[in-house]
């Protein structure tokens, strides 16, 4: 039998994993952007002081990138603490996570850690090898110059070529470079077509300097754009007044889709109906690959309350997410129910409004009979407050204690002042959810989260995400 100091480690371990999978230190509904990051730092503090190895581990998690380079950062900071078998381990996890980073997350990680002045010898070599692993240092020299000559400084490290070399240090020394990107670069000071050649970020500062209208550099640069990039500026078209940009929303990702969607007037959405629910399929289909329609019958409540609206931060990102849920969970679904905290039916015209009957939800879904339910919600369940805790309680305990049905509860907000995701139930598992994309894996993930976990299958779970993650070379998402 697992002993009590194995049981709370496994409990501490699901805590912070709940955390660093939703929370970016950034404002909720319910709580302030220094709340978020007292409550963080606090947890990131604990886990790295008593479990060093199964924090580097969560590393192999699906947590969300601005808590993967603060355990990055801390790891490297400690490196002293560690052993020579830590020190080989953390190594593999971070130079795989930082593979799968975007370049300006890692070069301000790098800057930081220049800023904090750690500069150990594990620290310049992890350096030295994700630069060298760089598709092409002469885009990033462009794009990302200040961050690229910071981190050549600080890790003590001799540009890939002289030319390299003389552009990130004194660009307009040279009077031609033999590198055409570099040469582009030179070029855009005084020619405007060359400016058209360059990535978005660079040329957007040479269209300023050229004093071009706004709308006529978007619509020129747009195929030098990256799809996220494209995607940002059709979710502000509205604002900046331009319909020159367009993307294929049917191959974006699922989570980012439904953003887009629900910064749409309603009547925008009417109109693009078809355009839009194709697009959330599509994405969709994609994420649930061989499991499309293997989940059986699955019922989801949905939260759409005003909650839902998220922060300033963080604009109806819970509504977005609980969107991206809905439509995932019919591709997955050979038999999908979808109810909505509002009581509305559809689900492409959803807003945030109104109290948050979760409890009455989760009674019309379990009159479904379904064999699996997801709850997508915040925690907050007011109308009235506690049914849904007592639903299920009952319902668990009573009704259904063979666990016929299958229930777990995704909560995408962060609950800062209990330094976890709030629980609608002690009787359900609780996992935390930053993307739709991650559903599959963080329903495996919350199996751990009901009962009383035992550590051993825990660390075997992280031993066996760790051994699938990805090492060597780094692409930048969406370009």
């Amino acid at each position: 039998m697992d002993s009590y100091e194995d049981l709370i480690a496994a409990d501490d371990v699901l805590l912070f994993v709940n955390a660093a999978i939703t929370s970016t230190g950034q404002r909720e509904f319910h709580s302030a952007a220094g709340e978020q990051r007292l409550s963080l730092d606090f947890l990131h503090a604990y886990m790295l002081g008593n479990y060093r190895d199964l924090y580097a581990g969560v590393l192999a998690l699906d947590i969300n990138d601005y808590n993967a380079v603060l355990i990055i950062r801390r790891l490297l900071e400690t490196t002293g603490e560690a052993t020579a078998d830590q020190r080989r381990s953390e190594g593999r996890l971070i130079a795989s996570r930082l593979a799968t980073l975007p370049p300006q997350r890692v070069y301000r990680l790098f800057d930081a850690l220049r800023r904090a002045r750690v500069n150990n010898r594990r620290t310049r070599a992890i350096m030295r090898d994700w630069l060298s692993a760089r598709p092409d240092l002469a885009f990033d020299a462009v794009k990302y110059r200040s961050g690229l000559k910071r981190a050549l400084r600080h890790a003590h490290l001799a540009p890939a070529n002289e030319e390299l070399g003389a552009f990130v240090f004194a660009p307009l020394t040279r009077k031609h470079y033999a590198t055409p990107l570099l040469e582009t670069w030179r070029r855009a000071h005084y020619e405007q077509a060359a400016l058209y050649e360059l990535p978005y970020t660079a040329a957007e500062g040479f269209a300023a300097k050229h004093g071009i209208p706004r709308k006529v550099f978007l619509k020129r640069i747009a195929p030098r754009m990256t799809r996220l990039e494209t995607l940002r500026l059709q979710e502000s078209a509205h604002k900046i007044g331009t319909t020159e940009v367009q993307t294929d929303l049917a191959v974006m990702p699922l989570t980012r889709v439904a953003t887009y969607v629900l910064s749409l007037p309603v009547e925008d959405r009417l109109r693009r109906r078809t355009q839009l629910t194709h697009a959330l399929k599509s994405a969709a289909g994609r994420v649930a690959g061989s499991h499309l329609g293997n989940w059986g019958k699955v019922t989801a409540v949905l939260d759409d309350s005003f909650s839902a609206f998220g922060s300033v931060h963080k604009r109806r990102r819970p509504l977005a997410v609980a969107l991206a849920c809905h439509y995932l969970l019919a591709a997955l679904a050979s038999d999908y129910t979808g109810l909505w905290t509002s009581g509305r039916t559809d689900a492409l015209l959803t807003y945030p409004y109104g109290p948050t009957p979760v409890g009455r939800r989760i009674l019309d879904a379990l009159d479904t009979a379904p064999s699996r339910l997801v709850i997508v919600s915040d925690g907050w369940d007011n109308a009235p407050p506690g049914l849904a805790a007592e639903v299920l309680r009952i319902w668990r305990t009573r009704l259904d204690p063979e666990r016929r049905t299958s229930i777990v509860h995704l909560n995408p907000v962060y609950d800062a002042a209990d330094f976890d995701v709030r629980r609608l139930s002690a009787t359900v598992p609780t996992a935390g959810i930053r993307d739709a994309e991650d559903l599959p894996a963080l329903v495996e993930l919350a199996q751990f989260a009901e009962g009383r976990t035992r550590l051993a299958e825990l660390i075997t779970y992280l031993d066996t995400r760790a051994a699938r993650m990805p090492s060597g070379h780094q692409k930048e998402r969406a370009r």
